[in-house]
């Protein structure tokens, strides 16, 4: 047993010194291979010591599992990295859920149970349950397949809260009186959780994915803590709380970054004042649309000295980050000063937009959060934007009644010169139409952002005025 103990205390620190290196971009890498062995060796670990399975199952379900794992890493692009995360966060809240579910009505079934491992038990079902529906909830937005706007059913906060009430009510009772058995218990808590996850995760709209993410990760955490107790493993209980504490800490952040509580986020309001621009595009913002904005814009970055570029979802789906950074060297190999800013939740994970550019090779030190150069724009002399809305929009400021109202936002529109690459000046998911797209003094190019860039890419190497001349001469 005190073997056991201290190979426990050498896997647990192991996966802590991987998540310590995870801090770092220049050893993620190695910190994500530490804490994967580590976690593997927790796996072969327990099941060793409870004999649970012989070495030939240990060996092909290492084996299947494997392969699925190289084959998602292989096919999922950078851009589909966050329903990824959602999945894989919903596969851990229905391991723990199943877990406790066996243990349940098998080795808890046979003796007396106490009254807290009934409850600790519910709760590991419960919680792992929710995950698991409202990961595939947030994972189903993410990916187009479900309505990446909120979807709001009739009476839905009412709806929430009864359901919550519902399932305490019922975990606190059946816990107490252990009325129908553990399995009977643990099971009917299932339907009840399940409809918690997809109506909470149902109303979040796109700009809020960030924080849904960060918060099922706590949860499929928890969930996993829960299950140690239920199967009395500590390593269980220990990895479990340190992925649940770090996912709450990084809510916490993302809730910080938009200045909203957790509350307001899964039962707060949906957007319905942002304003139908249907038709006014031919209205407003025309000396933005003249046809040589691509060209001032050149110009701006070919005599500025300062520039901060400000990615967003955009810039992913395009996967214009290769192109990003190409046009930042060329601006560096000109002497100008080039720094990327990040906001919290740009785009639909935490960290998202520092791992896309982290792909294009750009260095992390140029990878700088908005606390830290958001005082920067105002001496910036471009400020340019690649496919963000909802982080850049003054509107944050000034409207109230919206989902990002009071929200912390890069002031962009601070710099002497903003240029902007968006296909469409359609509002972003929170639904608020941003102000910014429609300043005459922006320079705003529509397209497809990869386009964009390129068409600046060449201004401001020269390569545009040479084909020029060749044209001329042929």
């Amino acid at each position: 047993m005190q073997l056991t103990t201290i190979l426990y205390l050498i896997v647990a620190a192991a996966i802590l010194g991987g998540i310590r290196l995870l801090s770092s971009p220049r050893y993620a890498r190695w910190g994500n291979l530490v804490a994967a062995v580590a976690i593997l060796s927790a796996i072969i670990l327990v099941m060793a010591q409870h004999q649970l399975l012989t070495v030939g199952s240990v060996l092909i379900a290492l084996a299947i599992g494997s392969a699925v794992g190289a084959a998602l890493a292989i096919q999922v692009k950078m851009i589909q990295m966050p329903q990824l995360v959602a999945l894989l966060n919903g596969c851990g809240g229905a391991a723990s859920a199943l877990i406790a579910l066996a243990e349940s009505s098998g080795p808890l079934a046979t003796g007396t149970v106490q009254v807290a491992t009934f409850g600790v038990t519910g709760l590991a079902v419960a919680v792992g349950s929710f995950t698991l529906s409202g990961s595939l909830v947030a994972a189903g937005k993410l990916h187009g397949v479900l309505n990446e706007q909120a979807v709001m059913l009739p009476r839905h906060s009412l709806l929430t809260v009864a359901i919550i009430a519902v399932l305490v009510l019922y975990w606190a009772v059946g816990a107490a009186f252990q009325a129908g058995g553990l399995w009977l218990y643990s099971l009917m808590l299932l339907p009840f959780a399940v409809a918690l996850g997809v109506v909470v995760t149902m109303r979040i709209g796109g700009a809020d994915m960030p924080v849904v993410i960060t918060f099922l990760n706590a949860a499929s955490g928890l969930a996993a803590s829960f299950c140690g107790f239920v199967t009395q493993n500590a390593l269980l209980v220990a990895g479990g709380a340190m992925v649940g504490a770090s996912g709450i800490l990084l809510s916490h952040k993302m809730c910080r970054a938009m200045n909203r509580s957790l509350l307001t986020v899964f039962l707060g309001f949906v957007n319905s004042s942002s304003e139908d621009t249907s038709g006014k595009e031919g209205q407003r913002g025309a000396a933005s649309d003249k046809a040589d904005a691509s060209e001032l814009s050149v110009e701006s970055l070919r005599n500025a000295k300062e520039v901060i570029i400000v990615p967003g979802y955009g810039m992913a789906v395009s996967q214009a980050q290769f192109k990003v950074w190409e046009l930042a060297q060329a601006l560096e190999a000109r002497g100008v000063r080039v720094r990327f800013a990040i906001h919290p939740v740009a785009g639909r994970m935490p960290g998202h937009m520092n791992v896309l550019l982290a792909e294009a090779g750009v260095p992390y030190e140029k990878l700088l959060e908005m606390d830290a150069i958001n005082d920067d724009f105002s001496t910036t002399d471009v400020g340019l934007v690649i496919g963000a809305c909802d982080v850049v929009n003054p509107a944050a400021n000034t409207s109230s009644g919206t989902p990002i109202s009071g929200m912390p936002v890069l002031r962009v529109y601070e710099a002497k010169q903003v240029v902007i690459c968006k296909r469409t000046r359609k509002p972003g998911y929170s639904g608020v139409e941003n102000p910014l797209f429609y300043d005459d003094e922006v320079l705003f190019l529509p397209g497809d952002a990869t386009e964009m860039l390129e068409r600046l890419l060449e201004g401001v190497t020269g390569q545009a005025e040479t084909r020029a001349g060749e044209v001329e001469d042929s």
